[in-house]
């Protein structure tokens, strides 16, 4: 049996795995939130409505030494971590902890049992949603393999830690712990297991992915790809389809599994009429709400108030979906679509990638972020290349699951489609966002199969295929430059979006085959 992690010698009160009524009722009666008219349990998160990234470490040993892709991880030194742990331990003893044993992995070959420590009641309730729930009877053998402890009230000194901040988060992959301290933000607990999964899957042949999935009624299953803002959470949650996740996915020589028991979908501006299944789950008792107001007498919650931030988020079971899976997992992936809100108006709403070309944008993870949206930006739309869609989670070097990605492709015959969600007939201030009538067609005609044979034009920039029409499809819309009004202005937005393409690859080159490098886009004006 595995030694405790964690092991705490003189604790003030610790409760293991109580449910999340009790925990909510704990986290009522403490004071940690409050309930919204629906039922759900509302918490404000304070200074962190985010993940901290620049407060994340990895322990830099012997062992993960050349395993870690250092370009992207801060390290932090084993002397320091020993004495973080030393302090963790010293600070929980005077606290009352929630512990939850809990399942990461829906197929029981590939699962990790991870233990996680809590200072506020809410946030054993969070992620006792998040991951999947033992039932009673394997609670009293459980052992763990992975341990989290997060304690909101501890605060890092950076000199004595090593670390940036107040705020730590700290991977120690040799002792198989995470230490997270100084933030509310509860994602953080989540995505550490996540980033430990990342660590460990690929020597286990399993690709961790940062993704949302589902399945049709005839058993053929797709993955989504995205940034945060480009609907992955959203187009999987299809009321035609299975729900087998929502963001984290391992895909084994068997299939594809969910990591995870429940969803963490993003609630800013969420409406019943466009996202009916995600209005109702964010609408029930139980589920939690991060950071979104309340309003009126009765605490309604007002999903298109984004003033503490515009990463609100609902946290519940996966079972509140009503057409989610209830085994998690599914064959082989038949499509694989990848998700960015292109705000510059260039990208075509779907395109039909090749496998080098589907390796390429893994690994460039390309959306584009706009005003409003995070702290600092200006008026312009912003690039930004998260590697294998999700880089701050990536411990080993991109091209090791790019790898994977790409001979799993291979093996299953997988077709690949880039989806752009954003703007059309122009950029972000000027066009407008792309109708989601059009990207739910779009999508169901490529999972359907019937984009295959299809019409389609090879686009003079990105080499990929688009389709030239679909019924109930305005064509113009899938032909970008067509949509502005001023294709001069086009022609120059595009040759820029090119550059930043290739200027982001460039760190790739080296770790690619031909064939992926002459997959980039090239800088030449659009076709007239």
């Amino acid at each position: 049996m595995n030694k405790e992690p964690f092991a705490l010698s003189v604790p003030a009160k610790v409760q293991h795995n109580l449910g999340h009524v009790e925990l909510l009722e704990l986290a009522l009666k403490k004071g940690e939130g409050r309930l919204a008219s629906s039922g759900a349990f509302v918490v404000e998160t304070g200074t962190h409505t985010g993940r901290s990234v620049q407060d994340k470490f990895t322990v830099r040993d012997a062992v993960t030494e050349p395993k870690i892709w250092w370009d992207n991880n801060k390290s932090m030194s084993p002397a320091h971590f020993d004495t973080l742990y030393k302090d963790f331990l010293a600070h929980a003893a005077g606290l009352e902890l929630y512990v939850e044993d809990l399942y990461a992995g829906a197929d029981a070959r590939h699962r990790l049992n991870a233990r996680i420590f809590t200072e506020y009641a809410w946030h054993a309730a969070f992620i006792r949603h998040l991951l999947r729930r033992p039932p009673a009877s394997e609670l009293a053998g459980f052992v763990p393999q992975f341990t989290v402890v997060n304690l909101t009230s501890f605060r890092a000194d950076p000199a004595r830690h090593g670390c940036r901040s107040e705020t730590v988060i700290a991977c120690d992959f040799q002792r198989k712990l995470v230490l997270i301290g100084g933030t509310s933000y509860a994602g953080e607990t989540k995505k550490s297991v996540f980033t430990y999964l990342n660590y460990m899957m690929p020597e286990m042949g399993v690709m961790p992915m940062h993704c949302s999935a589902n399945v049709s009624h005839e058993g053929e299953s797709a993955i989504f790809f995205g940034l945060s803002g480009t609907g992955k959470t959203t187009l999987s949650a299809d009321p035609k389809r299975i729900l087998i996740g929502d963001d984290e996915h391992g895909w084994s020589k068997d299939g594809v599994f969910n990591f995870e028991g429940g969803c963490y979908a993003k609630t800013i501006r969420l409406s019943r009429e466009a996202e009916p299944e995600i209005y109702a789950a964010s609408s029930r008792f139980g589920t939690v709400l991060e950071n979104v107001i309340l309003k009126g007498p009765d605490n309604d919650p007002d999903f298109d108030d984004g003033k503490l931030t515009e990463n609100t988020r609902s946290a519940y079971p996966i079972e509140f979906i009503a057409n989610a899976s209830s085994t998690g997992s599914a064959g082989h992936p038949k499509n694989i679509v990848m998700l960015c809100a292109d705000a510059f108006g260039v990208l075509p709403p779907i395109a039909k990638l090749t496998p080098s070309q589907a390796m390429y944008h893994f690994l460039s993870g390309y959306t584009a972020k706009v005003a409003g949206t995070e702290k600092g930006l200006g008026s312009e739309p912003q690039a930004t290349f998260s590697t294998c869609f999700g880089a701050p989670f990536m411990p080993r070097h991109p091209s090791v699951y790019g790898n994977m990605l790409r001979q799993l492709i291979s093996e299953h015959g997988v077709d690949c489609w880039l989806v752009n969600t954003g703007w059309t007939g122009g950029k972000f201030g000027v066009g407008h966002r792309m109708p989601i009538k059009a990207t739910r067609a779009l999508l169901d005609a490529a999972l359907a199969g019937k984009l295959n044979g299809h019409p389609m034009r090879k686009d003079p920039m990105f080499g990929f295929e688009v389709p030239t029409s679909l019924d109930g499809v305005d064509p113009n819309i899938l032909n970008p430059r067509e949509t502005w009004a001023d294709k001069a202005a086009y022609d120059v937005t595009a040759r820029s979006l090119v550059d930043m393409f290739n200027k982001n690859f460039a760190k790739f080159e080296a770790h690619v085959d031909a064939d992926v490098k002459a997959a980039a886009p090239a800088l030449r004006l659009a076709a007239e």
